[in-house]
């Protein structure tokens, strides 16, 4: 079974939904099919339909994220010394060399979030990224072309 790198962030996250899931929603379920049970025929009954489903999502979600933390690696970036090397968990800021920079943190390819300046580890910026240090110079192949970035900036936080 392959590892899956994580970051502390991501790990957490995903065992507060898994208690979630466990402690809330799973007992809400469980009290809306009680109650649909308790009007009567099955075969016609919406809210029953509706309530197994929600329960089959919901069990669904709980195997999905156990299956993830069984196979994390998790990694606590603040636990290395900062090199100024590009690594996993790293945050980066790059500029362009037109005034714009940019800041993202290197993660798991299930916390990645562009909109929070998170890629994965696997996507193509990242890979390029991977095993810099702060001041080269890194070609990566976008769906806009090739574009150049500097390393500004590696922290480990």
């Amino acid at each position: 079974m392959q590892k899956v790198p994580m970051t502390v962030k991501g790990a957490e996250k995903l065992r507060a939904e898994l208690q979630r899931l466990k402690q809330e929603e799973r007992p809400r379920i469980i009290a809306a099919i009680a109650e649909a049970k308790a009007h009567g025929d099955l075969k016609e009954n919406a809210e029953y339909h509706a309530a197994r489903e929600q329960q089959s999502f919901i069990e669904g979600r709980i195997l999905e994220i156990e299956g993830k933390l069984s196979m994390a690696h998790v990694i606590d970036i603040t636990q290395i010394e900062n090199t100024g090397r590009v690594i996993f968990g790293a945050t980066v800021t790059l500029s362009n060399g037109a005034e714009e920079t940019l800041c993202y943190q290197i993660v798991g390819e299930d916390e990645a979030d562009i909109n929070n300046q998170k890629i994965s580890v696997t996507s193509p910026v990242a890979r390029a990224l991977i095993g810099k240090y702060e001041g080269d110079s890194v070609e990566v192949n976008t769906p806009e072309g090739m574009s150049v970035y500097e390393i500004v900036e590696v922290a480990y936080v």
